[in-house]
């Protein structure tokens, strides 16, 4: 049988058409049967859509019980008119539902500084609440309801034993442009059934959006309406999680590590006109925040993106990105390692360069996953991260994206 987020026990979904977008799903809706312990990462772009405004407001307590979410409007930059209808968002599920309103996520996808369809939205999840349902087939209406640019619809499924309890983590994403998440557009709902005290939810979110989706890059971009957000209902029946120190607590920051880093890497797989997936890996490095912060300067270089896509070695561009990292950095310690997935060939050892094959060497840059592997050799912590290449059908499909 397949399983999705569905499986998680306590979970009902629903993805359907509202007449936002023209022929394709544009509304859905998660729920939890009972409320649930929730956190989420928002985008810290300084303009801020009115889901976000919402749901920032909402999880104060760390509560919820409820995820809306429409697609072809990001109902960002609307003023007191998208306002309003981010609210009504909220307040019709709650309606349907018997739930309060405060115990709503909101979220929105799509163009920016367009009028908000709060009515074609408000019908839409009417029409929707009496469908959820705990079928397979809900759970993937849902992930291709939040969809715009994507060509794929994510989802993501983890489960592990515990005590003789089953305990479920699922989840779906969406992004493949304005992918640059700091907490793209990028959205992500994840819902357990889990036993767990609100604040270690908390906790474990941000630990891990830390090491999977604030480590892809498509374009540089952080996005006005940027959110993960997870419910855990407590329905799997384990002893509740209360102390960092439990080690089920570390089990299930593990494991939904493991199932965010999975969505992570589909949105980087479907970005707007890329032809490459690169992963970059920093290590042995001082500190797991150094390699953080230069994987993330490498893999944001616009330079290095477009040397990936001309399958160019052009391995100057991945040491000036790090000197640009804003840490200290030495290149004369370093070595650096080019390749596919399967062969890496060392091009720079301890600031040296190396003679390698350059025919070799664009032979395995012409494959469409691609290594970039730096050793500071000044630690042991590492770090890894996941990109694209900058290609001309991204700046072409971007050129006219609102036409």
């Amino acid at each position: 049988m397949i399983k999705n987020i569905t499986s998680v026990k306590g979970i009902k979904c629903w993805g359907a058409h509202s007449g936002v977008k023209s022929m394709r799903r544009d509304l859905a809706i998660i729920f939890s049967e009972v409320p649930a312990a929730a956190a989420a990462t928002l985008t810290q772009n300084r303009v801020q859509a009115e889901p976000i405004k919402i749901t920032k407001k909402n999880l104060k307590n760390n509560r919820a019980q409820v995820i809306v979410c429409n697609a072809g409007n990001a109902n960002a930059c609307t003023g007191e008119q998208g306002r309003l209808g981010a609210e009504a968002m909220a307040q019709t599920v709650a309606e349907a539902l018997s739930i309060s309103p405060e115990d709503v996520i909101v979220a929105s996808t799509g163009l920016i500084g367009e009028k908000f369809p709060t009515e074609e939205v408000v019908e839409g999840i009417k029409t929707i609440v009496p469908k959820l349902s705990g079928e397979p087939k809900a759970g993937s209406f849902l992930a291709n309801a939040i969809l715009t640019t994507d060509t794929f619809a994510k989802e993501g499924f983890v489960e592990f034993e515990w005590e003789g309890k089953s305990i479920c983590i699922g989840g779906v994403a969406k992004g493949s442009g304005m992918i640059h998440p700091n907490m793209a557009t990028m959205l992500s709902f994840v819902a357990s059934d889990i036993n767990i005290d609100e604040r270690l939810l908390d906790k474990a979110l941000k630990y891990c959006v830390e090491r999977s989706f604030n480590m892809i890059t498509v374009d540089g971009d952080t996005s006005t309406n940027d959110m993960v957000a997870i419910l855990a209902n407590g329905m799997a029946g384990n002893d509740k999680v209360l102390d960092e120190e439990d080690p089920l607590y570390h089990k299930f920051r593990t494991k939904l590590l493991e199932l965010l880093i999975h969505l992570a890497k589909l949105i980087v797989s479907d970005g707007e006109g890329a032809s490459k997936f690169v992963e970059y890996k920093v290590s042995k490095a001082k500190s797991e925040v150094i390699a953080r912060k230069l994987v993330r300067a490498i893999s944001d270089s616009v330079l290095v993106k477009t040397a990936m896509f001309g399958r160019d070695p052009n391995w100057g561009r991945i040491i000036a990105a790090c000197g640009n990292a804003g840490i200290a950095f030495s290149y004369k310690k370093a070595n650096l390692y080019l390749g596919d997935s399967e062969n890496l060939v060392l091009v720079l050892q301890k600031g040296t360069p190396t003679e390698f094959d350059k025919n070799y060497m664009k032979k395995l840059l012409r494959e469409s996953h691609i290594r970039v592997y730096l050793e500071l050799n000044t630690g042991k912590e590492e770090a890894v991260g996941w990109g694209s290449d900058l290609t001309t059908d991204y700046v072409m499909f971007n050129s006219v994206y609102t036409t």
